[in-house]
């Protein structure tokens, strides 16, 4: 029998196996100390607890199963660490293509509400191309006006590392999170 403790991770409480904890706990010790951001250090090590409950939450369907410890190494492999070290021997290539697209306005380039950024994020174009579409539809009638609206009050902003890395289809690893960090 396990002994099982109770954990916060990113907000959210959890039941943990112990060696499941042990094990995170020395995983964000030490990615803690390879992130190496300064001032940023602390909004990086958010993000990447954020990103951890959100991926154990998903696997734990019941708030009576608590977390194992192959669990925490299934999430240290997808996460790896700072330096491009991730559990797993996939290529950089099979990494890019694992995620999955989100769309989301886009802080980092906005210019009035961030839809244009995002949507350009999001189909991978120049923005001003999405900006011209805009203002040609503007122009043309009022269906730019009313689409600009609408895409601005039902897409949520990308605040988190997490949510940029998934507006732009990149996984959610701690070198993709890093790059969005510094941008804050």
């Amino acid at each position: 029998m396990k002994k099982i403790v109770s954990a916060g991770i990113g907000g959210r409480s959890f039941s943990m196996e112990e060696d499941a904890y042990a094990r995170l706990s020395s995983y964000l010790n030490e990615f803690r100390s390879r992130a190496d951001m300064g001032t940023m250090t602390s909004e990086v090590m958010d993000d990447v607890e954020a990103r951890i409950s959100e991926l154990l939450s998903a696997k734990i369907y019941t708030s009576k199963e608590a977390v194992t410890l192959s669990m925490v190494e299934n999430i240290i492999s997808q996460l790896g660490m700072p330096d491009g070290n991730a559990g797993t021997n996939e290529s950089k290539n099979e990494r890019k293509m694992e995620g999955k697209k989100k769309f989301y306005r886009d802080p980092d380039t906005k210019a009035i509400g961030g839809v244009c950024s995002g949507l350009a994020a999001y189909f991978d174009v120049d923005v001003m191309i999405i900006r011209i579409i805009f203002i040609a539809l503007l122009l043309a009638g009022t269906a730019g006006f009313w689409a600009y609206l609408i895409l601005w009050m039902v897409a949520p902003l990308a605040k988190t590392s997490a949510q940029k890395c998934e507006l732009r289809g990149l996984p959610v690893t701690a070198d993709n999170m890093a790059k969005f960090t510094s941008s804050k």
